[in-house]
């Protein structure tokens, strides 16, 4: 038996894969105060006395991050350099704002500390720390409480022999990572921001999984950012790796479904009940090195995803200009949203509520009977400022939100130079097939896909993750590069028994600020060449081109549940519904996910799954094929103004 388990910030989803290969999926509400007692009933529920392999997309280190919740920490760097996290690069994200907003390091100046030591970029160490300023440094902290210690001495991804010094100085004192470990690599302010978020919130990681593995009997493995996992004792140690851990099984589930269904060009939309996670496939999900998070740059392999603040449980109000406003914050899982009986702020959900387009028996199959009535006076908070009924407030809250997120998909996609149009939107999540189709209508998409267990596609998706390490070192010259990638190999082999190996290089033209990474098989040079070229519209062969970062990704594949539905003749019949869709009530067909075959039908139409629904307007035509993929194609191309 294998469990994918996704805690998300409204709802924790489980997928439970039996050995028969029948797929089982439910929610439970989530509980930000003791999400490990949550996932522990789930998996009660789901095994009985069974022993299982549980794969785990979790929030804790991103929220830890997100709210500045995580550990007490202290910076360790080379004497000199103390205010390093605090400069960063300098650069300016406002370049019009006169007064921006300073960025609060994660770690105050007086908790960062130089050590007097030094170590070349050729491998030379010039300093060692003595032994009398590492007893001083102890000392210190000791009497500052920290939990943890961040280490990052200026070329330690070449030279890390001072740094194991201190770390062995300072063992005990707390939770100690050094970036030598974390992120071998050059660039000290990324190599430090990457070094100190995994210090700030890895001591949560330890104390979470921890629990999880002392309390449950099953094999636990954690969702890593770069859409593969990592058992869950590599995950203690480096937290950093996790911090999109639950977004990337979506990813993975979206690419893996839409490429059962014949899709290969995709937009992942994941529009959960906090937030909506935007990505895109082009054959395979985008992956990047130069992430951030919040602003902190997170330099480690990850999958290229945008989030932004609107979800099923985005909060709606008027500002003080007299705006609708909808979103980043959101009612959570606790109060929730107005309908779910306990909060009174008008959200998203309770929109969709006031229109009909979620009925108050059909969230998790009934098992979270929702309040109409509730819903409807938390509408009134907003449709009384803004001087119109509720039911063109509700609206307004959709149109804003749809505009919040179409925002973030031009991010992933024209601003990166790719045409939306050339794509199909895959929407999941239990809103996303909700706002998939008037997404779609604005930024020209012609095809949407809603795949089989849509609600909890996250947590299938981790079912689907191979396990994966990633291992880098920086490269000095062509003669060295040899010696790296088997050393790398070696470490891979000793770490992950019985995984394939892939290497790749970070490459770049000798004065470049920043490289391009490309699959290595004897000579990386014509692959550079061709991925600037479709990178930056031009590439120079003559010129000469240097290498930064050799790495190699272990890979150990696993089985992957398939997804069969039984066939249906036709289209079984349909209850009818009020349902306010495209500027007016109309009665629409409601469908249960099961009743829809492959014959084409045409909408206005809701298609109702466990966990999620799909509102299908007019002009749109939808079916489902032989793995449970709801294919919807627009027959009208009129724009929405």
């Amino acid at each position: 038996m294998r469990i994918g388990v996704d805690a998300g910030g409204t709802f924790t989803d489980f997928v439970i894969l039996h050995e028969d290969g029948h797929l089982e999926a439910w929610k439970l509400r989530s509980n930000p105060a003791a999400p490990a007692q949550v996932i522990l009933e789930g998996l009660r529920r789901a095994t009985g006395r069974k022993r299982a392999e549980v794969v785990h997309g979790s929030t804790v280190a991103t929220n830890a991050l997100l709210e500045r919740k995580g550990a007490r920490t202290a910076f360790i760097t080379t004497a000199g350099f103390e205010d390093l996290a605090a400069i960063g690069r300098q650069n300016r994200e406002q370049l019009y704002n006169l007064t921006p907003d300073l960025k609060v390091p994660l770690v105050p100046r007086e908790r960062c500390f130089g050590v007097r030591e030094r170590a070349y970029y050729d491998g030379v160490i010039a300093k060692t720390p003595s032994q009398r300023e590492m007893m001083a440094l102890r000392k210190r902290l000791f009497r500052m409480r920290v939990d943890s210690i961040a280490i990052c001495f200026l070329h330690a991804y070449q030279t890390p022999g001072n740094e194991r010094i201190v770390e062995e100085a300072l063992r005990g004192v707390g939770f100690v990572c050094r970036s030598s470990e974390v992120c071998p690599e050059f660039r000290e302010y990324e190599r430090a921001s990457t070094t100190l978020i995994n210090a700030y919130v890895g001591p949560l990681m330890d104390r979470y999984l921890g629990e999880l593995e002392r309390l449950s009997p099953h094999r636990i493995s954690i969702m890593q950012s770069n859409g593969g996992s990592l058992p869950a004792r590599d995950a203690r140690r480096h937290a950093v790796r996790t911090i999109l851990s639950g977004p990337a099984g979506g990813v993975t589930g979206a690419s893996e479904t839409a490429r059962l269904s014949g899709y290969s060009k995709i937009l992942g939309f994941d529009m959960g009940g906090t937030s909506t996670d935007v990505s895109l496939c082009e054959g395979a999900p985008r992956e990047s090195v130069e992430s951030s998070v919040d602003g902190f740059p997170i330099r480690i392999p990850m999958l290229d995803i945008h989030t932004v603040g609107a979800g099923g449980g985005s909060l709606a109000r008027v500002d003080a200009g007299g705006l609708l406003r909808v979103g980043p914050e959101s009612a959570g899982a606790d109060p929730g949203p107005a309908c779910y009986g306990a909060g009174d702020e008008p959200t998203v959900t309770d929109a969709h509520v006031v229109l009909g387009r979620i009925a108050v028996d059909q969230l998790a199959a009934g098992a979270l009977r929702l309040d109409a009535g509730r819903a409807a006076l938390a509408l009134d908070r907003v449709a009384k400022p803004l001087g119109m009924d509720r039911v063109r407030a509700a609206e307004g809250i959709l149109r804003v939100a749809n505009a919040n997120m179409e925002r973030a998909i031009r991010v992933v996609s024209v601003e990166r130079g790719h045409d939306p149009r050339d794509f199909a939107l895959v929407a999941f999540g239990g809103c996303g097939g909700l706002h998939a189709c008037e997404l779609a209508a604005q930024l020209g998409l012609r095809t949407v896909l809603v795949p089989a267990f849509a609600g909890v596609l996250s947590a299938l998706g981790l079912l689907w993750a191979d396990t994966v390490r990633d291992f880098a070192i920086g490269a000095l010259s062509h003669e060295t590069l040899d010696p790296l990638f088997r050393s790398l190999e070696r470490r891979a082999r000793r770490e992950l028994p019985g995984a394939s190996l892939e290497r790749s290089a970070d490459l770049r033209y000798v004065g470049q600020s920043y490289e391009l990474n490309v699959p290595w098989r004897g000579d990386g040079a014509s692959a550079f060449h061709r991925e600037h070229q479709r990178v930056y519209g031009y590439s120079d062969e003559k010129r000469p081109i240097e290498i930064v970062t050799v790495r190699v990704r272990a890979r150990r594949t696993t089985p992957k549940p398939a997804l069969v539905r039984e066939s249906n003749a036709g289209q079984a019949p349909a209850m009818e519904r009020r349902v306010f869709v495209d500027g007016r009530w109309r009665r629409v067909r409601v469908y249960a996910r099961s009743q829809v075959s492959r014959a084409i039908a045409d909408g206005p139409a809701l298609v109702a799954d466990y966990g999620a629904t799909t509102l299908i307007p007019p002009g749109w035509q939808f079916h489902q094929d032989d793995h449970g993929m709801l294919i919807i194609r627009r027959t009208s191309f009129r724009r929405k103004s």
